[in-house]
């Protein structure tokens, strides 16, 4: 109990508004609701204490996440910046792919809105303005998208080879030369995406793609690619990426 006051107590006197763009303090209202949802849902893979060393944790890959440490992969913001409410219910209730992490589509809204509040306060990362950020407007897909892609994924295979390779393999498996060292934020490996899979954790469709391109994965090894590559490079990366999956799912 003194642990749970204690968290509640350090967010106490941090005044909405701030510098940043999108900075709200949790709120404090949904404080116990959202406890209720979060120890009868979530607390049995990410921990009394957002660790992610909740009694089912152990063996699962990837690890649950740790909320303690206000970091979060998938998000619609800028690389480093935390994930907006949209971003995280959006994992409540889809789910991630590929994980342990599943979909909780019989949560009310509001209770999903008070977890989303809850697990703001495991992290003082949420109570700096400096680590909010408004979401990353992404472009229209260019024209050529579904009428004219296989030359453009052509161009996406030479890109490809340049530069993805040492992660994600020649075969794009996953299984490239630099994959042994590699390493996320919590100190756990990193294990490159299979990129013939299905399905992916942040979704398949070329703008899902792009975003990731664009965006980065945040606490992975996995970079932003905004600077090093165009926008018309990242496109026609993602349209040749597209074309990995399997048929029956690229029909769909």
């Amino acid at each position: 109990m003194r642990h749970w006051l204690a968290i509640l107590l350090s967010f106490a006197g941090v005044a909405p508004g701030g510098a940043a763009e999108g900075f709200m303090p949790p709120d404090e209202s949904l404080y116990a609701m959202g406890r209720f949802v979060y120890e009868r849902n979530c607390l049995v893979c990410h921990g009394r204490w957002g660790d992610g060393d909740g009694e089912l944790a152990k063996g699962m890959i990837p690890k649950p996440r740790k909320f303690s440490a206000g970091i979060f992969k998938y998000r619609t913001t800028p690389a480093g910046a935390l994930p907006t409410d949209e971003d995280l219910t959006r994992t409540i209730r889809g789910g991630r792919a590929n994980t342990s992490m599943p979909y909780f589509t019989q949560l009310s809204d509001r209770e999903v809105r008070a977890v989303v509040e809850f697990i703001k306060f495991f992290s003082p990362r949420w109570r700096k303005p400096e680590n909010y950020a408004a979401p990353v407007k992404l472009p229209e897909p260019p024209a050529w998208l579904d009428a004219e892609a296989a030359p453009r994924a052509a161009q996406g295979r030479a890109t490809f080879t340049l530069v993805c390779t040492p992660c994600h393999g020649a075969q794009a498996d996953g299984k490239g030369p630099a994959v042994a060292g590699l390493k996320d934020a919590w100190g756990d490996p990193a294990q490159p995406a299979d990129l013939r899979s299905p399905a992916f954790r942040n979704g398949r469709t070329p703008p899902d793609i792009f975003r990731v391109l664009t965006l980065g994965i945040h606490g992975t090894p996995m970079p932003s690619f905004a600077e090093a590559l165009t926008a018309e490079q990242r496109w026609e990366l993602a349209a040749f990426i597209s074309t990995l999956r399997p048929p029956e799912t690229a029909k769909k």
